[in-house]
């Protein structure tokens, strides 16, 4: 059966995918299965999505209640759900106000508008440049393909637009020399996640916001991946003990529920007014509802402390794989964003884990990419161990 649906996946689904050959039919923290009924241990996690893994009950109940009570209505009104989610996102950041969106393309859409608008009030046309750095990922609409830092995934969409300066990622002289009298913003990623797992230096990030208040510049933060708990903090800047003037959510922020949203301080966000910018469905009741139930688990159950846990947890253990070995040549990451360099290709070491019921994730060809569930146990850490060094073993006799 499972055959049959991949072969009308194929028949009648866009192409845009390099998709695993499974039809997952249901999860359950972190785990899930396919139609033939094998379970698989997720340490993809829908590429850092379901935070608290599959079907987490505090959310299905949010989203359940509301569903019986109101899925739309538009933002000619006040929305309840939206502004409770509002007031606890600004509650636990650096922020002041809340724009909400449908997915992180989205929300690092409006970080831009809402960049250049607040230039364009503050000192006119000409200064409308943001800086973006090398090896980064912002998503797939035009402009955020732009702000994109890597060719591959131009190819075949250009013009791009005008506007966005690529620097060198975690060079400070370099960003020095890429400022000029249109700079209106610095946008980049904590943690390069798409690009391979590479964390922005703490002396670098500290830098940076001194160099964008000197100048009157806007300091985007792109927190799509590291945000809502992933790195061991609910935010990643926490990290680095600055703050951003702008924050962009998603993938997380519900747990699932397609949802995204753009943090500010209140002075930038106050450039947005009514018809500069919108979305029909962002801040949707039923996407509120995830986005509550979602804030208030990570806060009251104590999953960002575990994720921090297990992710010393699990870096040790792969420190311990890469002294045994040679194929492994380097170990990084945040909390539970990490990353496994390797000196051969990734591709067939992913269908081996998934031949041994592992799903995890390649990235740049040769990275492999953990994202597992932040409510992941020591016992499933181990299992994950356990597998990764049988498949590490046959892979090294192969050099």
């Amino acid at each position: 059966m499972q055959e049959e649906f991949i072969k009308k996946g194929l028949q009648y689904l866009a192409n845009t995918y390099n998709r695993f050959p499974i039809v997952v039919t249901k999860g359950e923290g972190c785990w899930v299965w396919d139609l033939n009924g094998r379970r698989y241990l997720d340490f993809l996690s829908g590429i850092a999505v379901c935070n608290l893994g599959h079907a987490h009950k505090n959310v299905v109940e949010g989203v359940v209640q509301q569903a019986h009570k109101l899925f739309h209505i538009s933002n000619l009104f006040y929305i309840e759900p939206q502004i409770k989610a509002a007031e606890l996102l600004c509650k636990h950041s650096f922020g002041d106000k809340v724009f909400f969106c449908n997915s992180g393309a989205e929300a690092n859409e409006a970080a831009i508008k809402l960049a250049r608008r607040y230039s364009w009030i503050k000192y006119g046309e000409d200064r409308y440049e943001i800086i973006v750095m090398e090896n980064s990922f912002h998503g797939r609409t035009i402009a955020t393909l732009t702000a994109t830092g890597q060719k591959k995934f131009h190819e075949g969409f250009q013009p791009l637009l005008e506007g966005f300066r690529y620097c060198e990622f975690n060079d400070i002289d370099a960003l020095k020399g890429c400022i000029n009298s249109k700079t209106c913003a610095i946008m980049l990623e904590l943690v390069q996640s798409e690009g391979g797992i590479y964390v922005a230096d703490k002396e670098y990030i500290k830098e940076l916001r001194k160099i964008a208040d000197e100048n009157d510049i806007l300091l985007i933060f792109d927190e799509i991946q590291t945000g809502m708990g992933r790195t061991g903090r609910f935010f990643g800047y926490e990290h680095f003990h600055i703050e951003p003037d702008i924050m962009t959510l998603a993938k997380a922020l519900g747990n699932g529920f397609p949802v995204g949203s753009m943090i500010a301080k209140e002075h930038v966000m106050d450039a947005f007014v009514p018809g500069t910018h919108a979305s029909t469905f962002g801040g949707n009741p039923l996407a509120m509802s995830a986005v509550l139930a979602t804030i208030n688990t990570l806060i009251d159950d104590g999953v960002i402390k575990n994720c921090e846990k297990m992710g010393m947890y699990l870096r040790e253990g792969l420190k311990r794989l890469k002294e045994k070995f040679s194929i492994i040549t380097d170990i990084r990451g945040l909390g539970l964003i990490i990353g496994m360099e390797l000196s051969i290709n990734g591709d067939e070491i992913l269908k081996e884990f998934m031949k041994e019921g592992i799903i995890i994730n390649c990235t740049k060809g040769n990275i492999l990419r953990l994202l597992p569930p932040l409510i992941i146990t020591e016992e499933e850490i181990d299992l994950f161990l356990e597998i990764a060094e049988r498949v590490f073993e046959r892979f090294e006799r192969r050099v």
